[in-house]
C-alpha cells in the first residue's frame, strides 16, 4: 500500500506541475501579438512532426530482416555467397545468414512476347552456312534441302551451322567446375528427381571434358558428344553415363522441357542441364543432354525398314496396342510402343508446342517463315497426312514399350489462338498424375523449385523474372488443355509404368 500511495502521489504532483506550466505559457501567449502566437504554434507542430517521422524511420529500419520467408523456393544471397560452398551437399542446412527466400506473391508484370526463349536475339542471329558443291544459288538450295532430309527429322547438323569437333578449343575440352552448378540448399532435392537424375545433372554440369567428337548414331542425325573419360571408341555405343550431347544455344528450351517432364511425373526425358562453352554461341550457355547409346527410332511394324507414319500412329491409338497385356493382331499395324505412351507424349508436346514429332509439316497451326517446315517447303504437304512420317520417335532397345523424349525443343512464342491441336487428334485418355498437377494450382511453385537447381539456366533466362514469363506461357496452355479435356470428354486415368 505504501508503494502504491507513493506512486500515486508522484503522478499527481507531475500532473499539477504540468498544469501550472501550461497555464503560465497560456498567460504569456495572451500578451503576444497574433503573429507571434501563429509562429509559436507552427514551431511546435514542426518539432512534433520531426520527432514523429524520425522515430517511425528508426523503428522500421530496426525491423528489417536479411531474409524473406516464402515457403519452399530459395536463392543464395549474393553478399554471403561462397564459391567453395557450391558443391551443394544434400546434408547442408540453410541458415538465415546466407539464404534469401523467394516469395510466390510478388507482383508480376504482364509477360512480353517471347520468341523461343527469353533471349530472342539468338533466333535473329544470322549464321554463315557452309555448303560443299556448286556456287549456283539453286544448287545450294537443293543441297540444303537434301541435307535436312538426311539428318532425320528437320534437325540441322552442327557442320551445316559452322560447328564441328574443331570448334571446341582446348579451354572447352578440359574445362571443369570447381563448384557445382546444380544448387541444392535444402536437405534433399525436390521429390520428382531421383538420385540418378541428380547424379546425371551434376555430371553434365560439372564434369571435366576429356574428349569431343562428332558422331552419327544408327538411325539418328549427327551429334556432338563430349566425354569425361577416354574409352577409345569410334562410335557412341560404348558411351554409358560418361557422355553428353551438346546442343545449340537456340535449343535452350530443352532444359525447361526436362524439368517440366519430371514435374508432371512423366519421366521420359533424358537429364538435361545448361553448360557454358567459350567457343560456341559467343560464350552463351548450351543445353547438354545425357547420352543413352541404347536409344533407336521406332519403326512401322508392317514395314520395319520405314519410319512410323501418321496413319499407322492413328491405327495404334484406335486399337490400343499392348493395352492390358493384350498382344496386338498383325492387321492392327501396331508398333512396340504401349498405348499409354502416346498420351504422355501428347501432354508434354502440347504444353511445349513441340510439333516436330507428330506434326513435322506444321499442318495444325500457322507457322512462321523461320520454322523448319516452311524452310523445307513441307508446309504444303498436308493433304496426304496419312503418309506423313513421324520424326524423333525413339525408344530404348532393351525397353521397346516405352518412349524416350529426345530433341525436346519447345516454343514459347505461340499464343493461344495458334496452338497446334493436331497433336491431340485421336487421344481419348490422358495420365491422371500429369493432369492433377495442372489442376492443383501448384505448377508454378514446382517449376520454380525445379528450375532453380540449374544455376546456369536460371541466370541465362534473366533470373526469376525471365523464368516467370516462361511459366506464364505454360500455365495459359494448361488452362486451354484442361478446357479441351472437359469439352471433348477425355478420360483421365492412372498410367503407371
Amino acid at each position: 500500500m505504501d508503494t502504491y500511495s507513493t506512486r500515486s502521489g508522484n503522478i499527481g504532483d507531475t500532473l499539477i506541475y504540468c498544469s501550472i506550466t501550461f497555464l503560465k505559457v497560456c498567460n504569456c501567449c495572451r500578451r503576444y501579438s497574433a503573429f507571434r502566437k501563429y509562429l509559436i504554434i507552427a514551431l511546435v507542430c514542426f518539432v512534433y512532426l520531426f520527432f514523429t517521422v524520425h522515430v517511425n524511420h528508426a523503428s522500421t529500419h530496426q525491423d528489417k530482416r536479411p531474409d524473406l520467408w516464402t515457403g519452399s523456393v530459395y536463392t543464395q544471397s549474393k553478399t554471403n555467397q561462397d564459391p567453395t560452398d557450391g558443391e551443394a551437399n544434400e546434408s547442408f542446412i540453410p541458415t538465415r545468414s546466407n539464404v534469401v527466400y523467394i516469395t510466390l506473391k510478388s507482383k508480376r508484370h504482364k509477360p512480353a512476347i517471347i520468341r523461343g526463349t527469353v533471349r530472342p536475339k539468338f533466333r535473329r542471329k544470322k549464321v554463315k552456312v557452309r555448303y560443299q558443291g556448286s556456287k549456283d544459288g539453286k544448287q545450294d538450295k537443293a543441297n540444303k534441302y537434301e541435307g535436312h532430309k538426311n539428318t532425320n527429322g528437320n534437325e540441322k547438323s552442327w557442320k551445316r551451322l559452322g560447328y564441328s569437333e574443331q570448334s571446341f578449343n582446348k579451354m572447352d575440352r578440359f574445362v571443369g567446375s570447381d563448384y557445382s552448378a546444380i544448387r541444392i540448399y535444402s536437405q534433399r532435392a525436390p521429390p520428382w528427381f531421383s538420385n540418378d537424375d541428380i547424379a546425371a545433372m551434376r555430371f553434365l554440369a560439372d564434369s571435366k571434358i576429356t574428349h569431343i567428337e562428332e558422331v552419327t548414331p544408327r538411325g539418328l542425325s549427327s551429334l556432338i558428344l563430349f566425354k569425361s573419360v577416354t574409352n577409345h571408341t569410334d562410335d557412341a555405343d560404348g558411351c554409358r553415363k560418361c557422355c553428353g550431347v551438346v546442343k545449340r544455344p537456340l535449343d535452350m528450351s530443352e532444359v525447361f522441357a526436362y524439368h517440366l517432364d519430371r514435374v508432371l511425373g512423366l519421366n521420359r526425358s533424358l537429364p538435361t542441364v545448361s553448360r557454358r562453352f567459350h567457343s560456341l554461341g559467343d560464350g552463351h550457355p548450351c543445353p547438354v543432354v545425357l547420352w543413352d547409346p541404347s536409344i533407336s527410332p521406332v519403326v512401322d511394324a508392317d514395314h520395319p525398314s520405314e519410319r512410323l507414319t501418321w496413319g499407322s500412329y492413328q491405327a495404334s491409338l484406335k486399337y490400343k496396342c499392348w493395352h492390358r497385356g493384350v498382344t496386338p493382331k498383325p492387321e492392327w499395324s501396331c508398333t512396340s510402343i504401349h498405348h499409354y505412351e502416346w498420351s504422355k507424349l501428347v501432354v508434354f508436346d502440347f504444353l511445349l508446342q513441340i510439333y516436330e514429332r507428330l506434326d513435322s509439316n506444321c499442318c495444325g497451326f500457322k507457322p512462321r517463315p523461320e520454322d523448319t517446315c516452311v524452310e523445307l517447303g513441307h508446309h504444303g504437304e498436308c493433304r496426304d497426312k496419312d503418309n506423313t512420317e513421324l520424326t524423333h520417335i525413339v525408344h530404348r532397345r532393351h525397353d521397346p514399350h516405352h518412349l524416350v523424349f529426345f530433341n525436346n525443343k519447345g516454343y514459347f512464342d505461340r499464343d493461344e489462338e495458334n496452338l497446334d491441336f493436331k497433336l491431340l487428334e485421336g487421344i481419348k485418355e490422358l495420365p491422371d498424375q500429369s493432369v492433377s498437377v495442372l489442376r492443383s494450382q501448384r505448377l508454378r511453385e514446382k517449376l520454380l523449385q525445379s528450375l532453380f537447381l540449374d544455376q546456369q539456366y536460371w541466370e541465362s533466362q534473366g533470373g526469376r523474372q525471365g523464368i516467370e514469363k516462361l511459366i506464364d506461357v505454360i500455365e495459359r496452355r494448361a488452362k486451354v488443355l484442361l478446357t479441351y479435356i472437359n469439352a471433348h470428354g477425355i478420360k483421365v486415368v492412372p498410367m503407371s509404368s
